[in-house]
């Protein structure tokens, strides 16, 4: 099937019986359920799967609101109708984006390979190949991604001009949101940092309190910020009802992942 600018789309063969596919019959128009109920088409399926490598994801979690089932790579696959070309890119990125997220690596702007930093509150990291490469001592700020200027060790910023720290930037700026099905939770801040492994996570306010991190998969308490383990020994704990400690405030630094 060609779209009208010519290119290929993939669609599936409705004589497959390994699909589950939807009832619609229209052979033009086949659709069919991941394991988690939701309608794709592979098109529609490889297109998100690729904004979530891009976004720098390792893993396959639905999009629509309120699922939040991962997708086997080996479904992902089969029900994008993945190419050879798709399947090499996919797998390659997966590698990529789950080393620089439990190594804590990224890439250096001099070589261009991926480096991890031994001290995680010093935003000066050595790269020990550009400093063999260029015969001195080269070192990159882990915010801004540029050569380090100014004093070290620091926490903050480098000298460079611009150099802030997005996720900070965020956390202040952001928006408040009021919970509808939450008793006396009004303004608070729709955008926090995992308690845990510190990545920004959203809440739109229109569930409950608790939230599962994408990343580090715990539970925590979007209003408190407590692990939803400690947030449920209060007093008649309740999913929709107020936190015994209130409203955590606005989130002023990152939390480290410390992994065992």
């Amino acid at each position: 099937r060609r779209n009208m600018n010519s290119k290929p789309e993939k669609c599936y063969n409705p004589r497959d019986h390994t699909i589950p596919f939807t009832d619609k019959e229209d052979e033009f128009d086949c659709k069919a359920r991941m394991s988690c109920g939701h309608v794709v088409t592979p098109m529609s399926l490889t297109k998100y799967c690729k904004y979530l490598l891009r976004k720098g994801e390792s893993t396959f979690v639905c999009g629509q609101f309120g699922c939040n089932v991962e997708w086997p790579y080996v479904e992902v696959r089969k029900m994008a109708l993945l190419t050879p070309e798709e399947m090499e890119y996919f797998e390659t990125t997966m590698a990529v984006n789950a080393f620089k997220t439990h190594f804590d690596s990224k890439t250096c702007p001099g070589c261009k390979y991926s480096v991890t930093r031994k001290v995680e509150s010093n935003l000066s990291v050595r790269c020990q190949m550009c400093t063999a490469t260029k015969g001195r001592t080269y070192e990159f700020c882990w915010q801004c991604l540029r050569e380090w200027k100014g004093p070290q060790p620091r926490t903050d910023r480098c000298d460079n001009e611009g150099c802030c720290n997005d996720a900070l930037k965020t956390l202040r700026d952001c928006p408040y949101v009021n919970f509808e099905k939450v008793k006396g939770v009004t303004e608070c801040p729709s955008i926090r940092a995992c308690p845990t492994c510190g990545i920004l996570v959203e809440h739109t306010g229109k569930q409950c309190k608790n939230i599962t991190c994408r990343q580090c998969k715990v539970e925590f308490c979007f209003v408190c910020l407590k692990i939803t383990t400690e947030c449920r020994k209060a007093p008649k704990p309740d999913y929709y009802g107020p936190c015994s400690t209130g409203i955590a405030p606005r989130q002023t630094s990152i939390p480290v992942w410390q992994r065992n």
